[in-house]
């Protein structure tokens, strides 16, 4: 058994005596700096890979304050102001952060600021609005009674990471502390400078083995308000990657000019969660095409050098999707990202590079490290969230990230990752990094992203909890530890015939957002293509508000193959009889009580519409689980599906059903309790884990025969020849 190694340990100066001590009892094998904190010269005597953070678009504080003109910009919207009578007057800068962002006025207001009729949708002429000072915008002859709005250009003056840690760790009152300027690397004088550093860098830090880009030029949209709070926070969002070059260049390539309108949606930004227009797509691949190049020249001088190249997958990581056609040109040798749960594990692990490594929670920052605080309770849902999506594709390390001194102050906390790390490893040592066995059944999750938002689905900040999605991104956190392989695929792959290869479709999500598919169903040829599929065999799951276009007489476009629809108030004069059964293969609990759906927060006053369809488990009059068989195939209907292991059971059952597999599942070893799972490899050896916080007796069954009963403990877990 490995005691060392697979773990990677943040340090910092003036605690060598307890770095070594930390390095032992983790069994780390590679040390890193974070933001705010710097390598000692520990690292010269330490047996360990050194990592060290390196900054391509902040950081060279002097020269960035020396050449203001440098800072990247972002188009921002202004707040709705309605026309009350007389010339009316918009403040651009009402709620947005002084410190964070200003009005970039020295450009032609006439291309790069935009009045917009918010009543109308129109855009104003713009003869007929002028610019007061720097923020002040007037409009001398309004409609009366309409709204307006104003798209304006802005510079980002303040790094949108930096300033986060700034604020969560108080720098204010540290005066060697700075706020830290971004600079563009699109223009020229910025990108001479960023090579030119980063050569002298590689040559005056011989003790780094890797470099840990934190990331490259453009940050995911990150926007503040005058109080310091998290405006607009979007993982996905392109809006900070914009400028005049870069808006000059894409009219050169593209043959069309983007407006800021295209940034600023309506206000919405473009969020993933909306069905992307064709023009933002092409600015994304515009952002994709320019940072991969420039990627490329980064990693080639780092290897030059005779060190790696990391990507931490966070902060400036747009335009390097790890899922785009471009990222293999990267030439990284590894990414590195923050594990919030097995969603965002699997978003990490299932990269292309030669090894992955996830940075576990908690941050070791004073959010969490206060006497209020419980850092071994985040330590324990992240790991047995993570777990999950591990033992399914395996990372090739973990560490730990912020400021050690912190987590020092907590011995038992310590103590606690000191396990999780050994258990990491020997995981990893005894599946020999391999990945076990999946079902014969191949998944495909369809939207309007396809691969390019692999495991990202439904996400807004990362793993952050959000209300209104709990439902739907469950399905992803499920899938992420289930024994399937699993696609994700756009509708125009559907079009182009990709339902070949695959047994189960989902498509899951709110009507309207780009995850259900919005505008794409009232497409006949998609309808036709997904109908088709499943009439000759295929399975659906539709979970929410699945192939949802209110048209033609109906708002699931397959209400036939689900066999419900949605009830838009439109019928209420229409008598509805459904079937209610007792039992079913899905929700069959094996001799323990029956598997309950938990769909809290999912699709309400879905009904249904012809009568084979078969009702599992209703609310009032709304339908929450239905099945029903169409010509040769199967469709399956959950109203919402928010993460637990009951849940998971249930979704893992509704994909062997859908596809007709139902003996597979039977054959398969798996525990009678959803709590603990079981993961059969090829050796032989099979690793059975509690994914819960409670203590429970596992039943494992195999073909109906019990082949094993113990006890296991709250996240233990446990190997079986």
């Amino acid at each position: 058994m490995n005691t060392t190694g697979r773990v990677t340990l943040p340090i910092e100066v003036g605690i060598d005596d307890e770095v070594r001590e930390m390095m032992h009892k983790l069994g780390a094998d590679a040390v890193r700096n974070s933001d705010g904190t710097h390598l000692p010269d520990l690292v010269h005597e330490l047996a360990a890979k050194v990592y060290s953070t390196y900054f391509p678009a902040r950081g060279d504080q002097e020269w960035a304050v020396d050449n203001p003109d440098t800072t990247p910009h972002i188009f921002l919207q202004s707040n709705r102001t309605p026309a009350t009578g007389g010339p009316l007057t918009i403040n651009v800068m009402d709620g947005y952060l002084r410190e964070q962002v200003e009005p970039q006025t020295e450009v032609d207001l006439s291309r790069y600021w935009q009045v917009i009729d918010r009543t109308t949708g129109e855009t104003v002429a713009s003869e007929a609005w002028r610019l007061d000072g720097t923020e002040l915008v007037i409009i001398d002859e309004p409609v009366l009674g309409h709204v307006y709005t104003v798209n304006f250009l802005a510079k980002q003056i303040w790094d949108s990471t930096q300033m986060y840690n700034y604020i969560t760790n108080n720098w204010d009152e540290d005066p060697t502390r700075v706020k830290e300027r971004p600079y563009d690397n699109r223009l020229p004088q910025v990108w001479d400078r960023v090579q030119s550093e980063l050569d002298r860098w590689l040559a005056d830090h011989p003790e780094v083995d890797v470099v840990r880009f934190t990331t490259f030029f453009y940050h995911f949209t990150l926007v503040f308000n005058e109080h310091r709070k998290e405006k607009y926070v979007d993982w996905f969002g392109y809006s900070m990657s914009v400028s005049v070059a870069a808006m000059e260049e894409f009219a050169r390539v593209y043959g069309y000019r983007l407006t800021p309108e295209d940034f600023v949606d309506e206000g919405y930004y473009n969020c993933a969660f909306r069905v992307p227009s064709d023009r933002f797509r092409d600015w994304m691949d515009f952002i994709g095409d320019f940072v991969t190049s420039r990627v490329r020249a980064l990693t080639d001088a780092v290897h030059a050098s005779g060190k790696e190249a990391m990507m931490f997958l966070g902060d400036n990581w747009i335009g390097t999707e790890p899922y785009g056609p471009r990222f293999a040109e990267t030439g990284l040798d590894a990414v590195v990202g923050s594990v919030g749960n097995a969603a965002t594990c699997r978003m990490i692990a299932d990269i292309d590079v030669p090894y992955t490594e996830g940075r576990f929670l908690p941050y070791f920052f004073p959010d969490v490290f206060n006497p209020e605080g419980d850092p071994i309770a985040e330590a324990n849902e992240s790991w047995r969230m993570a777990r999950r999506a591990i033992v399914r594709s395996p990372l090739d390390r973990i560490g730990y990230g912020g400021y050690l001194s912190l987590a020092l102050k907590f011995p038992d906390f310590v103590d606690r990752i000191g396990e999780i790390c050994q258990e990491f490893r020997d995981i990893y040592d005894a599946a020999e990094g391999k990945s076990p066995r999946s079902a014969s059944v191949r998944v495909g999750i369809i939207n309007a992203w396809g691969t390019i938002r692999s495991w990202q689905t439904h996400m807004v900040a990362h793993a952050l909890p959000y209300e209104q999605t709990e439902a739907y991104v469950g399905v992803i956190e499920a899938l992420a530890g289930l024994p399937f392989d699993i696609s994700f695929l756009s509708f125009e792959d559907v079009l182009n015939g990709a339902l070949e290869n695959i047994d189960v479709v989902i498509n899951v999500g709110e009507a309207g957002t780009a995850y259900s598919g919005g505008r794409y169903w009232a497409d006949p040829q998609l309808q036709a293509a997904v109908r088709a599929f499943v009439a000759r065999g295929g399975g659906i799951i539709g979970i929410g508000e699945p192939c949802a276009y209110s048209a033609n007489g109906a708002f699931n476009q397959l209400s036939d193959v689900f066999g419900i629809d949605r009830e838009q108030s439109w019928s209420l004069s229409t008598g509805r009889y459904p079937r209610v059964i007792d039992e079913h293969f899905i929700t069959d609990g094996e001799g323990e009580a029956p598997l309950s759906l938990d769909a809290r927060g999912g699709a309400r006053y879905w009904v249904p519409v012809v009568e084979s369809v078969d009702i599992l488990a209703v609310n009032g009059t709304s339908v929450e689980a239905a099945v029903h068989s169409y010509c040769d195939g199967r469709a399956v209907y959950l109203s919402g599906l928010p993460y637990n292991q009951i849940n998971a059971r249930i979704l893992t059952k509704a994909i062997f059903w859908a596809a007709q597999a139902e003996d597979e599942y039977l054959s398969t070893a798996h525990s009678v309790d959803p709590r603990v799972d079981v993961a059969t490899y090829d050796s032989g050896r099979q690793l059975v884990y509690n994914s819960s916080c409670e203590r429970v007796n596992a039943k494992i069954v195999k073909n109906g025969e019990i082949s094993e009963v113990f006890t296991l403990n709250p996240y233990e877990s446990t190997w079986i020849d």
